[in-house]
């Protein structure tokens, strides 16, 4: 599929508007037009039509490519740090890395890619927008999805960072218009996304529908592939309540399975499911054998009980959310091999599959499906559409993202059990809380919140050293609330029992704390027994039961988020400015150039193993 295709530029003029009509209005964007049906929209019969030629006469078997990418989070410049570079197992079993992402090179591999490819279609696991770097969050993501119309992106299913400025949003992406607050950045109207995103198994509770179309189907000369788009069930658990208000988020194999059905009583056999949600592989090599020693045995988490589970109708799963490598033999229920596969994140790599498509069945030959991720290195020509793209938006967020904010030392990583970036950001939380409230005790910080590290090495002209605003937005993107609240000491010891147990048990996350607060993790009990309660203390005082104790979050944990519900119960809150300002003022107080701030020690927690 050629990037500038007359056909496929028709198809791009004839998009529609793609929301499905709700109650009350909740999804309501503008004036949105009559919706289709749901998984009525197909692409155009002669999308991607490179070396068509009047007359061909098409054989049995149809080779069709999947193109396909996940967790992009807006990162059009190339990601920074461990954030750009990939792993890859070498012949001697040694590893190097690479360095990887970049829109300007994704569009260049992915256009290679397709060359030749007369059957061609390109699709995505969600989490194209949301935690993103300064050039898009600033805008709340235009750029991206403007980046992702050029990709020729066919499809994606939403994410849950889909749902971080909540479904109107997520409708002004699809559709199009200006920010309803914020209004136009320059001076054309946004248009929206040329490709629907798929929310199969996103309800309104009111009307109980799905928010925008569950399923698409792709059609070229007789072969058609359907795609069911569906996120993570657990989606409210790790957004905040306001993104999530008014819908419902259903089994993710019951859901696909259900639209599975409906795909084939329509006659379309060749099914995709673009699921996001992912696993844990045994490697962090992006080109590890997945399959050795068995199918599906490199691989462990929710999508390997996905994969077990949806329907042997569906002939291949496009997966995301947990930010891995790879590309795995799964058994369906029917105990035949299935491609299940993933491509990190940040646009570091792309996964091409091949699905042979007989049209004697209209159905997928399972065994001849083969599939391989390809690093999206930075030693091809960038393409010169991207370049502009990125310079216009960079130019509008110049004179806010190039301020410095602060001074460092060195690297602040994110990375480990307690990480350095984790302190610092706790302890700006402390800082700011006690601005608010002088009683402030503690910070608690969320590590998903944390999106990426701050470097030393300069990213642009503001030197080495040098923390720019587009750098601590890129670090936290959510503009989240500094929340104080009172908890009783037995809370607070709740709370850290539940970074281990309940709904966190099987993948633990470790809160980031502040200055003063020590504890023992250990790692060879099970459960929430592996907080040793005994170990907790407040600057070196035991937590007290009884005592009352002002605790500084982001308002997502304060909401209960990330399986913390005890934090959601706090009282007396206090609601300050965002997270951002509260490390840029931590950052602007504490460094200066000849006395940088040097990385935390990350040393507050002890960990037994």
């Amino acid at each position: 599929m050629p990037a500038t295709s007359p056909a496929h530029h028709q198809r791009r003029r004839r998009r529609t508007n793609r929301l499905l009509a709700t109650a009350a209005g909740v999804l309501t964007v503008g004036a949105l037009a009559a919706a289709a049906l749901p998984g009525s929209a197909s692409a155009d019969e002669n999308h991607g039509g490179k070396g068509e030629t009047h007359g061909h006469h098409p054989g049995r078997y149809q080779d069709v490519q999947l193109l396909s990418f996940n967790d992009l989070h807006g990162n059009l410049e190339p990601p920074s740090g461990s954030s750009g570079r990939v792993t890859e197992l070498q012949p001697d079993g040694t590893t190097r890395t690479i360095d990887a992402g970049g829109v300007e090179y994704l569009a260049t591999h992915l256009r290679k890619a397709r060359k030749g490819n007369r059957y061609s279609v390109t699709a995505a696991g969600g989490d194209m927008v949301g935690a993103s770097p300064l050039i898009s969050g600033l805008f709340h993501d235009e750029p991206t999805i403007e980046a992702l119309n050029k990709l020729d992106l066919d499809v994606t299913s939403v994410g849950n960072h889909e749902f971080d400025e909540g479904a109107k949003e997520l409708g002004r992406l699809q559709n199009g218009g200006c920010h309803p607050t914020e209004g136009c950045y320059t001076d054309k109207e946004f248009k929206g996304a040329d490709f629907p995103y798929l929310a199969a198994n996103v309800l309104d509770e009111k009307t109980k529908k799905p928010v925008l179309e569950p399923y698409w189907v792709w059609k070229k000369q007789g072969v058609k592939v359907g795609f069911i788009g569906v996120t993570l069930e657990g989606t409210p658990d790790i957004v905040s309540a306001e993104g999530v208000k008014g819908l419902a988020f259903k089994d993710e194999v019951e859901t696909i399975n259900k639209y599975a059905k409906e795909l084939q009583r329509q006659g379309v056999k060749s099914i995709v499911a673009l699921i996001h949600e992912g696993g844990f592989p045994a490697s962090s090599s992006y080109n590890y054998d997945c399959d050795s020693p068995g199918a599906g045995d490199g691989i462990s988490g929710p999508i390997a009980d996905i994969a077990k589970n949806v329907s042997p109708q569906v002939d291949a799963l496009v997966t995301g959310h947990t930010h891995n490598a790879y590309v795995c033999t799964i058994p369906d229920p029917a105990g035949k091999p299935r491609m299940v596969t993933s491509a990190a994140s940040f646009g570091r790599l792309y996964t091409d599959t091949t699905l042979t498509y007989d049209r004697a069945t209209g159905d997928i030959a399972r065994t001849a499906v083969k599939s391989a991720n390809h690093v999206v290195t930075r030693d091809v020509r960038e393409a010169r559409d991207m370049t502009r793209l990125i310079d216009k938006w960079n130019t509008l967020a110049a004179p806010i993202g190039n301020r410095a904010i602060g001074h460092i030392s060195g690297d602040i990583v994110k990375d480990g059990t307690e990480s350095p970036l984790g302190d610092l950001i706790a302890d700006a939380q402390l800082a700011y809380g006690r601005t608010l409230d002088a009683e402030t005790d503690l910070a608690l910080m969320n590590p998903g919140g944390i999106r990426a590290p701050l470097t030393y090495a300069a990213g642009g002209k503001e030197g080495d050293g040098v923390v720019t605003f587009a750098e601590g937005f890129t670090v936290q993107p959510f503009a989240n609330t500094v929340n104080l609240q009172d908890f009783t000491g037995a809370q607070v010891i709740q709370a850290l029992k539940e970074q281990v147990g309940g709904p966190n048990e099987a993948a633990p996350k470790i809160l980031q704390i502040s200055s003063g607060l020590t504890y023992t993790l250990d790692l060879t009990k099970t459960g929430a027994d592996r907080v040793v309660t005994d170990s907790i203390k407040l600057n070196g005082s035991a937590i007290d039961p009884s005592a009352t104790y002002r605790v500084a979050t982001n308002s997502f944990l304060a909401g209960g988020g990330d399986g913390f519900p005890t934090l959601g119960q706090g009282t007396n809150d206090l609601v300050g400015e965002d997270d951002l300002t509260a490390l840029e003022q931590y950052l602007t107080a504490n460094s200066t150039a000849t006395n940088p701030i040097a990385p935390p020690k990350a040393d507050r927690i002890t960990i037994v193993r």
